[in-house]
């Protein structure tokens, strides 16, 4: 037998009762909370985690925690949940449907769940593995900020050091499918804040203004060019202006104005050269409306990209293969990006990271994304596959 069919067989032959998971979730999913605000999310977790034969390392940075499970000599592998949710107002009907004008849009619910489930099932069956296993809960994962949070509050000198990372994420697709791949899987992306300079007049009087407004809008119109005409069509980069600012009467042209821009992209040597491009063509533009000043460039909330490594993700994908059989597949590299990847660069250890399919059968001709107001996970596969891969990737590191 192979060591991936043991794993597989350890996974799918656990008889540990997750019956609890189903409350557990839905208690999150009812009672979100946003970024930074986590108290009564992380409480529960905690709560959950007292059952377990297991230290526990809190409030890293926030609302935080590690729960550290030892268990003899071996290696050490890291699993992370994020647990934060979103200001989306709850569209999906069901009746643990959160009330509070927040909502678990993104599935970290989920996340936090299966992971939960994954330290049952490990502190059930001690003689299948050997090391330690650490679960760490991060909120603030939707601010870009608790992953650095926790680093910044001496993160990596308060638990054990992992050899390796694990992180997964709920995702459009076919509810109950792993889907995995070495290299890039998540994007890494920015936001940039440009500033405009005019100069107001009355609006009967354009002549005497540098009219911002205008020149913000050429230069929404021009960004696009950049990814049609500068970037290769094999090569993938996305710009989307996410707010515009400019003005707040009807008959006065405004001295200023403000675009707010988020980018996605897989390589950063090309993001440095789209941002250059950027640059220079709103100056040109500044210019070309005989702006007095030029325009000023904020960056912030930088994301990188997830890219697994090659051969940290060789006995992941065994396992999921042999775990997961047809539900095993290869993913394609979501747009959206992820924090994660922060934790494992903190200490300079490989990671992997993968996606689970969540969607109803019914659903997908036209799935709900994550961070609409209609994303529901199909509860019982994505659950049960969240958890067994949780379960499958922490033993092809820690096995006995």
């Amino acid at each position: 037998m192979s060591y991936s069919t043991h794993i597989a067989s350890l996974v799918n032959s656990a008889d540990t009762d997750l019956a609890w998971q189903r409350d557990f979730y839905e208690d999150l999913h009812r009672h979100p909370e946003l970024s930074h605000e986590e108290e009564r999310t992380a409480a529960r977790i905690r709560a959950k985690l007292a059952e377990f034969e297991c230290e526990v390392e809190e409030n890293i940075g926030g609302h935080d925690m590690v729960a550290i499970f030892r268990n003899g000599d071996g290696p050490t592998a890291l699993m992370r949940a994020d647990f934060d949710a979103l200001p989306v107002k709850e569209a999906t009907g069901v009746a643990y449907s959160s009330t509070n004008d927040y909502m678990h849009a993104c599935g970290h619910d989920m996340h936090t769940t299966a992971l939960l489930g994954a330290c049952a099932l490990l502190d059930a069956s001690r003689d299948t593995w050997s090391g330690t296993f650490l679960a760490l809960f991060q909120p603030a994962e939707e601010s870009s900020m608790g992953a650095k949070y926790m680093i910044a509050d001496n993160l990596t000198e308060r638990v054990p050091r992992p050899d390796i990372c694990l992180g997964q994420h709920i995702m459009p697709g076919r509810a109950g499918t792993v889907r995995h791949t070495a290299g890039p899987i998540m994007a890494g992306c920015d936001s940039l804040r440009i500033r405009i300079f005019g100069k107001s007049a009355h609006a009967s009087m354009p002549h005497n203004s540098i009219d911002p407004t205008y020149t913000a809008a050429m230069i929404v119109t021009r960004l696009q060019a950049i990814v049609g005409r500068e970037v290769a069509p094999h090569e993938f980069f996305v710009i989307s202006v996410g707010e515009l600012h400019s003005g707040d009467k009807n008959n006065i042209i405004p001295d200023s104005a403000e675009l707010v821009l988020n980018t996605r992209f897989y390589d950063p040597a090309l993001a440095e050269k789209v941002y250059s491009s950027l640059e220079r063509m709103v100056k040109a533009e500044c210019v070309a409306s005989g702006c007095e000043k030029e325009p000023t460039f904020e960056y912030y909330a930088h994301g990188e990209v997830t890219d697994n490594d090659a051969a940290a993700y060789s006995p992941i994908d065994e396992a999921f293969t042999a775990t997961f059989g047809e539900a095993s597949v290869t993913a394609s590299p979501s747009t959206a990006s992820e924090d994660f990847c922060y934790l494992p660069q903190a200490w300079g250890v490989p990671y992997v990271f993968w996606h689970v399919g969540c969607t109803p059968e019914s659903e997908l001709a036209d799935p709900p994304v994550n961070h609409q107001a209609n994303f529901l996970p199909d509860y019982e596969p994505t659950v049960k596959a969240s958890t067994q891969a949780a379960h499958a990737a922490v033993l092809a590191y820690l096995g006995a």
